[in-house]
């Protein structure tokens, strides 16, 4: 059978261009006078263009394709083989596809539909605290004069986060306002001390897939009248094989740590966070406030961090129903601004000594200790496979201090609030 060569129309319509050689040699064919000046005979001339097109020829290698390194014969013999592989492939259930991930389910919902009330709480969550996390952002950024520095960040098991820091502002020493979206599996031993405060994880399973997003923010004001502040709220949840919900629970909170303390500062903090927790249960707040006191705790130091706010964990089914419980974080993650922003912008200009920077030194230490020794939220994201350690720390002051034995001086404002962090007040 002879070649196939493709027509003039053929080439035009795929937009092939014709080879290059053809246009500086048509005169060749027509003017003789060309091949005397030149002293080129018209044969040696033809002779040139078939050389050229051999070597330039950008089609050469479709019109004559090289020969099959498989015989027509020993192919025929391999049909049957293969049919066989082929065969054994699609009917051997342990080469089946695993049914996909919670991470690919949500990524596949994201972009066919976006994120709607109907989505999954998982999505829900992920786009109020990115929504969030802006909206705070854009308002220190005015408080400070400096922008924040924007840190993207990709999990291979699924999800992400974007960490937003603040170094050595006008304002703010350090500051930190970050989100975390992270998909993965909890092994056995993490389910079976979940499930201490969730009966409806199933401790006979091997591993479960888990869903976990938050917001997390510290402050740390450069000025010592100015207190440095911390808010904290996640959602959490774990799936079966199959990608069905099998246990979900919120926590979070904020408090407020000076190390000067002002009256009024803590109690206008206090009673914006009551205000939010009062929209949904009157009992939310005196609960959630003894919580905080006695989590952000310095056990060995015999002292509370700060001057408390509310904390809470493992809030599920048994308390509210999902949507109460979302709209009550919700509401208090919306409340953070209005509880801040006046305190920290009456105090970040007010006059300061070296004395009164040297005793913020040492209750940043305070906090550090705090943050190593007892939080959960750090030990837990220091133990997930893959977290990222720079996201986890950025809760901690840019400098701090440790002195041996000090205390301080008799009626001063440092032995005030050392009275209050070892008997926590109430505010409102």
């Amino acid at each position: 059978m002879p070649t196939l060569r493709p027509s003039g129309a053929l080439l035009r319509a795929s937009k092939l261009p014709s080879p290059s050689f053809f246009t500086p040699y048509r005169p060749l064919l027509h003017d003789n006078s060309f091949f005397t000046a030149r002293r080129i005979s018209p044969q040696r001339a033809f002779s040139n263009v078939s050389r050229l097109r051999e070597k330039k020829d950008p089609l050469k290698e479709w019109r004559e394709p090289p020969p099959s390194k498989w015989p027509n014969r020993i192919r025929l013999l391999m049909l049957p083989f293969i049919g066989a592989m082929i065969y054994s492939m699609v009917t051997d259930k342990s080469l089946h596809a695993a049914p996909p991930s919670i991470a690919e389910k949500d990524s596949l919902l994201k972009r066919e539909s976006g994120i709607t009330e109907n989505s999954p709480m998982r999505l829900r969550m992920e786009a109020f605290i990115k929504q969030h996390q802006k909206k705070i952002v854009q308002e220190l950024e005015k408080v400070d004069g400096k922008r924040f520095i924007v840190d993207s960040w990709q999990r291979p098991e699924g999800g992400g986060g974007i960490s937003c820091v603040l170094q050595d502002g006008n304002v703010f020493e350090k500051a930190g306002v970050n989100i975390s979206v992270v998909y993965g599996r909890l092994p056995k031993p993490a389910i079976a001390k979940m499930r201490a405060n969730h009966k409806a994880l199933d401790p006979d399973v091997e591993s479960l897939e888990f869903f976990a997003s938050g917001l997390s923010m510290v402050l740390h004001p450069k000025n010592p009248n100015a207190p440095t502040v911390h808010l904290n709220y996640r959602y959490f949840e774990t799936a079966d094989d199959d990608g069905k919900t099998n246990a979900w629970w919120y926590g979070g909170g904020c408090d407020l740590t000076p190390s000067y303390l002002y009256d009024e500062d803590a109690i206008h903090f206090h009673s914006t966070i009551k205000e939010a927790c009062d929209k949904h249960d009157k009992d939310y707040y005196p609960k959630f406030k003894k919580w905080c006191d006695e989590y952000f705790n310095n056990k060995h130091r015999g002292e509370t961090r700060g001057v408390g706010g509310i904390f809470f964990d493992d809030l599920d089914e048994t308390e509210k129903d999902q949507e109460q419980l979302f709209s009550f974080v919700q509401s208090c993650l919306g409340a953070f601004l209005p509880s801040y922003l006046p305190i920290i912008n009456r105090r970040k200009d007010m006059p300061f000594t070296e004395q009164q920077k040297q005793w913020q030194q040492l209750r940043r230490g305070r906090y550090v200790e705090f943050n190593l020794v007892h939080d959960r939220g750090t030990a837990f994201g220091l133990n997930t496979p893959g977290s990222r350690v720079e996201s986890i720390l950025m809760s901690l002051p840019l400098t701090a201090r440790w002195q041996y034995m000090h205390e301080p001086e008799k009626g001063s404002r440092e032995e005030r609030l050392l009275d209050v962090l070892k008997n926590p007040k109430d505010w409102v």
